[in-house]
């Protein structure tokens, strides 16, 4: 399955397993502790230590930078798609979804970025994708406003309890037609 498999913390070595993901990329804190499933390759891990902000990072706090969306897209290209990428944060609710979204048009830059927001919004009711990640992302990819404008299309994400995972079929993945599972939302045919 070519997918991108979105998650929060706590969902990283259920869904790694499930899906056999063998790479995955993590957007948390830069002092947030957690272990890498061992399914997941360690030279395949991307770590990306950022907090969830949209304003440039004062004290403690590590905004969204240019550098980390170019490490996401470069690990992104170099994705083989034999199996699924775990991107995670700390709810996936805000930086998993816009690195996901970013990744999506890293591969595919063809695609149009309203058709990529609806997909987002299908799958993931409760995703509001960090600005300043999609801002970067807009501009690291040459998408010319695009991507913005698309995302702030779709609007705020449903409130959630920061447990809602989720499927973002590629463009051209077939779409999963299973039941989800609890808390996993897929795209319907």
């Amino acid at each position: 399955m070519s997918a991108i498999i979105v998650c929060p913390l706590e969902k990283i070595a259920e869904l790694a397993v499930r899906y056999g993901a063998r790479e995955m990329v993590s957007l948390m804190a830069e002092k947030q502790d957690f272990h890498r499933p061992a399914v997941i390759r360690a030279e395949r891990h991307l770590k990306l230590a950022m907090n969830d902000i949209t304003f440039a990072g004062t004290g403690d706090l590590i905004a969204p930078s240019e550098a980390h969306v170019e490490r996401l897209i470069d690990f992104a290209k170099n994705w083989d798609q034999t199996a699924p990428l775990i991107i995670h944060c700390w709810m996936g609710v805000s930086r998993s979804p816009a690195a996901a979204v970013i990744a999506s048009l890293a591969l595919h830059p063809d695609e149009d970025d309203f058709a990529v927001a609806a997909r987002l919004r299908q799958v993931a009711p409760h995703a509001t994708p960090n600005s300043r990640m999609i801002e970067i992302g807009d501009r690291a990819l040459g998408r010319g406003g695009r991507l913005v404008a698309a995302i702030k299309s779709i609007g705020r994400g449903a409130e959630t309890d920061g447990r809602a995972s989720f499927v973002l079929p590629l463009p051209t993945a077939p779409v999963m037609t299973e039941a989800p599972t609890e808390g996993l939302t897929a795209a319907a045919p």
